[in-house]
């Protein structure tokens, strides 16, 4: 792997770089952390208990923002309890930590901006691993809509899809066509 392969994580998940910095909440009074799905739609994570099956392993993320392109490894473990992605460079070095637990998220890094928004990040990866009947429901109560076939997720908007979501065994692509990025996941999904 080399080094243009490793670079940030968080410019791959996050459009929060790139201006939505300011749409996430702090935990607070028991209020779980939210992002703007839409402009109109407020998200609120999801509790980790609605994963839909654990993982705990090693993820090669690429992603494309406008013209830009990021490769990044890291390593996910992501259960019932919540979720730990540790973001290694190419020699297997720590450059940052995210988790969600508890209702909080947690952001460290020496490396990646303090504006970013790791809400976002904790968001589409729900949206790609938790099951889809808990999706579903926190779609309908913010107004959206939530499609699942064998390999494909969509979140819609109207007729607009927002999010789509492409799974196999080793490969996870998503696609926000409102906020204009994709991403892709390479690891054992299985």
């Amino acid at each position: 792997m080399n080094c243009k392969r490793i670079t940030f994580i968080f410019l791959l998940f996050s459009p929060g770089i790139i201006g939505l910095c300011s749409c996430v909440s702090a935990t607070a009074g028991g209020t779980l952390p939210y992002i703007w799905l839409t402009n109109s739609s407020r998200f609120i994570l999801l509790h980790p208990e609605n994963i839909e099956k654990p993982l705990d392993g090693p993820q090669l993320i690429s992603a494309t923002f406008g013209e830009q392109e990021y490769n990044m490894l890291t390593w996910v473990k992501a259960d019932e309890t919540g979720i730990n992605m540790s973001l290694l460079n190419e020699m297997g070095a720590a450059m940052g930590e995210l988790s969600f637990h508890n209702g909080a998220i947690f952001f460290t890094s020496s490396v990646f901006p303090q504006t970013l928004n790791p809400a976002y990040i904790i968001a589409d990866f729900q949206f790609c691993f938790y099951n889809a009947a808990s999706i579903g429901k926190a779609m309908r109560n913010i107004g959206l809509s939530f499609e699942e076939t064998e390999n494909r997720r969509r979140i819609l908007d109207g007729n607009n899809i927002i999010i789509e979501i492409n799974k196999n065994l080793n490969t996870v692509v998503l696609i926000n066509h409102l906020r204009g990025y994709v991403y892709s996941l390479e690891g054992d999904f299985t």
